[in-house]
Parts: structure tokens; sequence; C-alpha cells
């Protein structure tokens, strides 16, 4: 619920723009500046265009529910920058992840994105030497679910008895071997 708004936010770690929320680094933080979302109301407090415009302006949760949503210049604009570069959170899958949106739904969107919240949490759990979460993140967002749950199996048969340094390595060199084969891309474009 939005303060001072009787809107009931359904979705609230799926951004407004079409972002996953869960398989953000400033998601996956325990530190102090953890960020809850884009619905969270430290988030609304602090606005972005596409708060004020959907959230305080139209009633709306997503910018794929605006009557103007094929004439806008600023969700355009966002869209356009998406393909080419990415801020703190990869946007490599957006055009993807709201194309699969418009034909499914939100409802199974969502489903995806705690089966890939779940899969980040346990490469995170297991093979984070302290200096993996952005990778671990973006790999989340860009590898099918089914190459994630490949490589984590893989890394789990072969990372018996080894420190979390080399379970790290491992982990990386299995997930860029998919990322090779398949031409992903496992770096935030600048």
């Amino acid at each position: 619920m939005i303060k001072g708004n009787t809107m009931k936010i359904e979705y609230p770690k799926i951004g407004i723009c079409g972002l996953s929320c869960r398989l953000c680094p400033s998601y996956n933080t325990e530190a102090k500046s953890r960020c809850l979302g884009c619905k969270s109301e430290s988030r609304i407090a602090a606005g972005c265009p596409f708060i004020t415009c959907a959230l305080k302006n139209k009633g709306i949760e997503f910018c794929w529910q605006c009557d103007e949503r094929e004439t806008c210049e600023k969700w355009k604009k966002h869209r356009e920058a998406g393909k080419k570069a990415d801020s703190f959170k990869c946007y490599q899958k957006l055009e993807e992840d709201i194309a699969f949106i418009q034909r499914n739904g939100v409802a199974e969107f969502e489903k995806t994105q705690i089966v890939r919240e779940e899969l980040l949490k346990e490469m995170l759990r297991e093979f984070n030497e302290g200096r993996s979460k952005s990778y671990y993140c973006i790999a989340s967002t860009v590898l099918d679910i089914n190459e994630l749950e490949d490589a984590l199996r893989k890394a789990r048969k072969d990372s018996k008895r080894i420190d979390v340094k080399d379970k790290s390595k491992l982990m990386h060199s299995i997930i860029d071997e998919i990322a090779g084969r398949k031409n992903y891309y496992l770096r935030l474009r600048k």
C-alpha cells in the first residue's frame, strides 16, 4: 500500500519498468543500504520518474499498463538505453522480460523470478567468496533457468572438499563456459 494512497501493490519485487528486484545486487545485500525494491516505502519516498508517473500520478503498478505506453518517450528512452547499457543492475533481458509478461502475465513472470532468486541465493550461499555477488546476479538474470540449475548441479558435484575461493572459481568457470557457448555477456555494460 502506498502511503496516502489506497493503491495495493500486488508485485513489490517487479519494477515498474519491468526489472526484477529479486536479481539486483542492491536487493541481495545485508548492508544498511539494502534496497527492498522500487515499490518499497523508502524507494517510493525517494522517487524516480517511473514511480512518480505510474504509481503516484496514474495509480498503476507497471508502465505496460499505461494507456500511453506506446507513445511514452520516458519509457521508450529507458528501454532503448537498456538495450545498450546497464546501470547498477543488468538490463540485458528487460525487453525479453516485458514481452514475456505481455504474453503470459505478471503472475507467471513472478514465478520465474522466484525460481531465479532461489538459484541466486544458492550460488551466493555456497559459491560466493565475497566478490562474486554482482557476477551471480547477472548470471541469474541472463542464463536460462535450466542452465543455472545445471551449473549449480555440476559445481556441487565437482567442489567437494575444496574451500570457498576454489568453489567460486569453479562456479565461474562453469558459468563462463555456458556464456561462451551461448554468447551471453556477464558484465555490466557501461
